[in-house]
């Protein structure tokens, strides 16, 4: 299976294409690397491909704050709309620079 380079990166702000949500990427799968179950249970009509980079979100709606898994197909940039309001971006991210989030200096390193 070839990977394609991810369109968009840490920090960026987006916003799904299809539902009313937008958040801030704090990961980046360069394929899909969730469960079946969890892709089948998407209707088969939106059903995104499984050969595309898949990113985490701290995603928000008018109602909640959550983490979402959304291929690239479905995101758009969506920075023109200020910082998100989820709780967990200050754990990650320094600041927002109008553009994008930048990653925080202090965090721990992976072993």
């Amino acid at each position: 299976m070839i990977q394609r380079q991810a369109k968009f990166t840490l920090g960026d702000v987006v916003r799904h294409r299809l539902f009313p949500f937008r958040g801030v990427i704090f990961d980046v799968d360069p394929q899909f690397a969730n469960t079946e179950e969890w892709w089948l249970a998407i209707p088969e009509a939106i059903r995104p491909k499984k050969d595309q980079p898949f990113y985490h979100v701290l995603a928000e709606n008018d109602d909640s704050f959550y983490t979402a898994y959304v291929s690239e197909q479905n995101l758009l940039p969506d920075s023109d709309n200020g910082p998100v309001g989820h709780p967990q971006a200050g754990e990650m991210f320094e600041l927002f620079d109008g553009q994008r989030y930048q990653l925080r200096t202090d965090l721990p390193k992976p072993n």
